[in-house]
């Protein structure tokens, strides 16, 4: 099935109906490949945040008191509306976000697996009894917070919309959702999938820039508050929430290294090293892509050669096409920010082993060929700050503390990838590493359930897991007397 994106709702989704933004105003959406509109979403207010939250609040206690089995049930009921429609959401993320097709059908799928997961999660959040005595009986139990805010980011428009929103609603809580606003259509489609599944006001998508999501923070009615973006963003949202003294999570990015040991196969660290920039599913675009890579001197040169080779495979080019690799970065303004750490590595002094620019086939679009730095002094600013595309530095080191010096020189921690055959060094080296998640010889993947969360700038809590269930709750502890303490 071919999209055409105007077959898609075009208003805000507030406490269950559609409307249009207070004072009009939208947003162009722009198709990435080919720098062309497709047209415009509806930009909320501040006004019309207020709207959503005040719906939401309203919806609030009976969804808190709906049995869980319930909320599971409805949960997998959009699961079921999602595989449904999954190649219809697959091609309009691959339209708006210039994502390539394969890794768009990728999103979808992994989405019905997380909303199934936390559906099965439901009864584990749970209270406990305390010991007690003849005259008194003591336990907690687990209460949702009511309105959640949840802030996400361009890269993976769709996952993020509907997985993003599982946890708060499997544990009680309404939501107001703010989708990026250069990649919302897919969010206001979850809206359409999730119109007649949840009572009316449970979920609500204000499309908007960052006033907006703002607008969400600041509301003294949102007990909760979840944003995964930038560091800068990240700290605007605790600045604000402060305020209120919300409960925040954090998902901030990373600058994640990838240490290579010299008893490693060189072919098979370059192999994962290309699969964990997320390359082919996001170009780079993820906070977990392996973007720093700290490979030792004995074996450098035989890896960067086999680096360099594979990237030369990838194919750069129209993300619709299933033999694309590589489509083009979300949007001009985030374009032009990776061509300028490109053209600062150069200036600074790294060696361009491939990329750097457009591919020169490609007239239009925001395309960037898959680039590879060597010769990275730690630094460069290509060493040290996020980038967010697909752009790799390579390090190079002679001893094991210089290594884990490298790693964890940089403000973030969110993830860090360890390659040698030396099982002992292997549980040493992650020991040391300042990170929240480690790979062993990996490429980015790891079991449904895992908790995911950053160390340092990289964020605050837990997400994908059971910890993330239970952080949209508040524990409440209940003292029963049972007797007259005075007898």
């Amino acid at each position: 099935m071919t999209v055409t994106a105007t077959a898609y709702p075009r208003q805000l989704f507030i406490g269950g109906a559609w409307v249009d933004a207070e004072d009009g105003s939208t947003i162009e959406s722009i198709d990435p490949s080919t720098e062309e509109s497709i047209g415009a979403v509806p930009s909320a207010s501040p006004a019309d945040v207020g709207r959503a939250v005040a719906a939401a609040r309203s919806a609030a206690p009976a969804w808190a008191d709906t049995p869980w089995q319930e909320r599971a049930r409805l949960l997998r009921t959009l699961a079921e509306r999602i595989t449904g429609v999954a190649e219809e959401i697959a091609q309009l993320d691959t339209l708006d976000a210039g994502l390539p097709l394969v890794g768009s059908r990728g999103d979808v799928s992994s989405t019905v697996r997380e909303l199934e997961y936390f559906a099965g999660l439901g009864g584990e959040a749970k209270g406990m009894t305390l010991p007690g005595s003849p005259s008194q009986f003591a336990m907690t139990q687990r209460e949702p917070y009511g309105v959640v805010g949840r802030i996400i980011p361009f890269n993976h428009p769709f996952k993020f919309a509907a997985s993003k929103c599982a946890a708060p609603l499997m544990a009680g809580n309404t939501v107001v959702l703010k989708p990026a606003e250069h990649t919302s259509l897919s969010a206001l489609l979850l809206a359409a999938l999730a119109e007649d599944v949840f009572p009316a006001g449970v979920l609500n998508v204000v499309p908007g820039p960052a006033a907006t999501g703002a607008a969400i923070v600041a509301h003294p009615d949102v007990g909760r508050v979840a944003f995964t973006g930038s560091v800068p963003s990240g700290r605007a949202v605790l600045r604000a929430s402060a305020e209120h003294i919300k409960h925040v999570t954090l998902e901030l990015g990373g600058k994640n290294p990838m240490v290579i040991f010299d008893d490693a196969d060189p072919c098979r660290a370059a192999a994962a090293a290309v699969a964990g920039m997320n390359l082919r599913r996001s170009m780079g675009q993820s906070c977990q892509s392996n973007s720093r890579i700290l490979v030792h001197r004995g074996i450098k040169d035989e890896f960067l050669s086999a680096l360099t080779g594979l990237v030369g495979t990838l194919r750069v080019g129209d993300p619709a096409d299933e033999a694309t690799d590589l489509g083009p970065l979300a949007f001009d303004a985030h374009y032009q920010r990776v061509l300028g750490y490109v053209e600062s590595g150069r200036e600074e002094g790294a060696r361009l082993l491939t990329g750097g620019g457009r591919p020169d086939e490609l007239g239009r679009g925001y395309f960037l060929a898959p680039t590879v730095f060597a010769d990275v002094d730690p630094g460069m600013r290509i060493a040290n700050e996020e980038i967010f595309g697909p752009v790799m530095a390579v390090l190079d080191w002679e001893d094991e503390a210089e290594a884990i010096e490298l790693a964890n020189a940089v403000d973030y921690g969110l993830t860090a990838n360890i390659w040698t055959n030396d099982l002992h060094r292997a549980h040493r080296t992650a020991r040391r590493l300042q990170a929240g998640t480690v790979w062993v010889n990996g490429e980015g993947r790891k079991p449904i359930g895992t908790p995911f969360g950053g160390f340092k700038h990289s964020g605050l809590g837990l997400e994908g897991s059971l910890d993330e269930l239970l952080s949209y709750t508040r524990s409440k502890s209940i003292v029963v007397n049972l007797a007259d303490p005075a007898r």
